[in-house]
């Protein structure tokens, strides 16, 4: 990309940063009697973005000169990855977390990188049980298990 809009993107996303930790903050403590409150994710995840932003506009800064070569972007791909992530958020409650998530990974990685498969399942169905149980189970918290029939 461009320094100019890796600057003006890192400032957006900052804001978005700041806006996502300082709404968090209204969320209550806790629900569903989870000892992991649901203000946590959104907190960390704020708090991620901007300290990602800032590198990126930390970095904006050392850039040597202005690329020159232009990227072709991958629409298709985009597009792919974008329906998918939709479809991710409403079928979360209808068919869980493990299976909508291992879905949406899957084919995020295909989407990706054609072939593979292998490689790509192992990811999918390790990170997809792994963060159910490290949530669930180790941290106490509640997210939709598997689908009922």
């Amino acid at each position: 990309m461009s320094k100019t809009f890796d600057r003006y993107a890192s400032i957006l996303f900052l804001l978005i940063g700041l806006l996502v930790v300082i709404e968090s903050q209204r969320i209550p403590d806790s629900a569903y009697g989870s000892a992991v409150g649901p203000k946590t994710f959104p907190l960390w995840l704020g708090i991620i973005f901007i300290l990602l932003s800032l590198r990126l506009l930390y970095e904006t800064f050392t850039y040597k000169s202005d690329v020159t070569d232009v990227q072709s972007f991958n629409y298709k791909k985009f597009a792919v990855i974008f329906i998918c992530a939709i479809l991710y958020a409403f079928l979360l409650e209808k068919i869980g977390y493990v299976l909508s998530t291992f879905l949406f990974l899957l084919i995020a990685f295909q989407t990706m990188e054609r072939g593979r498969l292998v490689p790509s399942l192992i990811i999918s169905i390790s990170f997809s049980f792994g963060i159910y149980y490290l949530f669930a189970k180790v941290l106490g918290g509640s997210l939709p298990g598997f689908p009922i029939f």
